[in-house]
């Protein structure tokens, strides 16, 4: 029997290192190639990860909410022959972890003592029965709620594990103490630190008389549209500032990070080529982004690429905001929620539906008076009946 390491592969898209999340596989069990060992979460994604060979899981090299970087041991197995084995094709992330490399690990000074049997005292294996059934995302709302799950009953099928039975969990027990940001939220405090130091904001507040809408109007749909126009109107807005190289790179096409608020945290799938989509479209592909984050399933690349962000917070509660700009974009419109309020009107005041908009743009990239302008068009454009 030969021993052989699988690696952390690089993981693409900037991506640094990837938290353990779940062993499919105990020390001293057989794998068969392909088979699902571990599940990990970056911070973009949950992914479980098929073995690259046929053998048997010699140690696992780190524990359920550790960190491993690119290129640290994640998994020793013991395989048949001289330790040539190749990399496995099938499920994973992409390419680079399906062709990860494994290699033999370095020998402990002065230990030739040979891994112990499955079975034994030193390597216990994992019974059935020992297993806690949950998926990933699940877990993951453990941790952040610091719940331990083998003391959770399943009400899920086949006593599987619910995210409504850990927040009962975490109910029950109180539970107040820190936690270390892992995952998304990990990368949700990075990002904005880097937006804090980076960009030059300004806000610009403005309110859009939507009370000439007919009944059904589609806000989101409705908000993107008003995006595209100003966008036309201003395209300074719809762009990529390279502070490093003073170089600032305008778009054509608009591509809009839709801001989606998860139990995870926050996600920013972004809607490609918005200015050819219809309606339907818009509304179709807004609702696969959003189910999408919510389970987890957004593939990296539709995380990168927005050349400007909406974030409809008012869908919640809030009327003015001061949104976040997260280079290398250069401006973001947050919509505040809806409401009746007196206006006056050809010298009389009426009652009218407004939209809070707030607009916050680098002022590095942009004038003010270039936000004016994009802000002006959102604002006709939402006040349009049709």
């Amino acid at each position: 029997m030969a021993i052989s390491v699988f690696r952390l592969p690089d993981l693409g898209e900037g991506l640094t290192d990837a938290d353990v999340v779940e062993w499919y596989v105990a020390e001293g069990e057989s794998i068969a190639l392909d088979q699902l060992v571990v599940a990990l979460e970056s911070a973009k994604a949950i992914v479980d990860i098929p073995s690259p060979v046929a053998g048997r899981v010699r140690r696992h090299c780190a524990q359920p909410g550790e960190t491993v970087a690119t290129g640290a041991p994640l998994v020793e197995f013991e395989v048949e022959g001289d330790g040539e084995a190749s990399s496995a094709s099938g499920a994973g992330p992409g390419d680079r972890l399906a062709t990860a490399g494994l290699d033999e690990p370095p020998s402990p000074a002065g230990s030739n003592e040979p891994p112990p049997p499955a079975g034994s005292d030193k390597v216990p294996a994992l019974a059935e029965s020992n297993r806690i059934h949950a998926m990933p995302a699940v877990r993951a709302k453990a941790r952040t709620l610091g719940v331990d799950l083998a003391s959770v009953t399943g009400t899920g099928p086949g006593g599987r594990i619910r995210g409504t039975d850990v927040e009962r969990a975490a109910e029950r027990a109180g539970h107040g103490a820190g936690e270390t940001l892992r995952g998304v939220r990990k990368t949700m405090a990075e990002r904005m630190a880097l937006s804090g130091a980076r960009v030059v904001p300004v806000t610009v507040t403005e309110d859009a008389d939507i009370g000439d809408w007919h009944g059904g109007e589609d806000v989101t749909v409705r908000l993107i549209r008003a995006i595209l126009a100003g966008c036309a109107a201003s395209p300074a807005l719809n762009a990529w500032l390279d502070d490093g190289a003073a170089r600032r790179t305008l778009h054509r096409a608009v591509h809009v990070g839709i801001a989606a608020d998860t139990g995870d945290g926050l996600f920013v799938p972004v809607l490609r080529n918005a200015g050819t989509k219809g309606p339907a479209a818009l509304r179709a592909e807004v609702d696969r982004l959003r189910a999408a984050a919510a389970a987890r399933s957004l593939a990296p690349e539709e995380l990168d690429g927005a050349t400007i962000t909406l974030s409809n917070f008012g869908m919640l509660a809030g009327r003015y905001a001061t949104p976040v700009v997260v280079p290398p974009q250069v401006a973001i419109l947050g919509a505040g929620r809806a409401r009746e309020e007196p206006v006056a009107r050809g010298g009389e005041v009426t009652i009218r539906r407004r939209i809070p908009l707030s607009l916050t743009f680098d002022h590095r990239a942009c004038t003010g008076a270039e936000s004016s302008r994009f802000l002006a068009a959102v604002v006709a454009d939402l006040e349009r009946g049709v």
